[in-house]
């Protein structure tokens, strides 16, 4: 049984190492130095030039095999490249709209602020504010005040 399965891993590897080849409408095998047709042996019957042509053939069989192979990891590479591009694109574009909205809510609690101050001076230039609605105002305006602290906290972190 160790005998067979010695038998079938040397098959293998020899089949592996062989490479097809088209030379001239007949198929050859070509392992090592030997060259196959159908499975037999025809080194020895083949011509030099002709053996020289079969193997410049494989030469160039190989060395194009090389050149896709070698293009194809560069395509890959290409492709890898411009989906961390996109990535990289649609974080900035993420990140600039935090930034907007960060800058919409400062510009609006900086509006309600400043709003909320005018009415509140205004009503008490006018004498309308009693003790208590006094304290509310100023409760509210403190209020907004950090609100704009906030909103002007997250705009920086953006």
């Amino acid at each position: 049984m160790k005998l067979w399965i010695i038998i079938f891993c040397i098959g293998f590897g020899l089949f592996v190492n062989a490479q097809e080849v088209m030379s001239n409408g007949t198929t050859y095998i070509v392992k090592g130095k030997t060259i196959l047709q159908n499975g037999v042996d025809v080194t020895s019957t083949l011509t030099v030039e002709q053996q020289n042509t079969i193997r410049a053939t494989l030469d160039d069989q190989l060395r194009i095999e090389k050149e896709t192979n070698k293009a194809e990891k560069a395509q890959k590479k290409a492709e890898k490249a411009q989906k961390k591009a996109e990535k990289a694109q649609k974080q900035a574009e993420r990140d600039l709209k935090k930034k907007q909205k960060a800058q919409e809510n400062f510009e609006k609690a900086s509006k309600k602020l400043e709003q909320a101050q005018e009415k509140y001076d205004k009503l008490k230039n006018r004498g309308k504010l009693s003790p208590n609605d006094e304290a509310k105002w100023i409760e509210k305006i403190n209020k907004l005040n950090q609100d704009l602290e906030k909103t002007k906290k997250k705009l920086k972190r953006t």
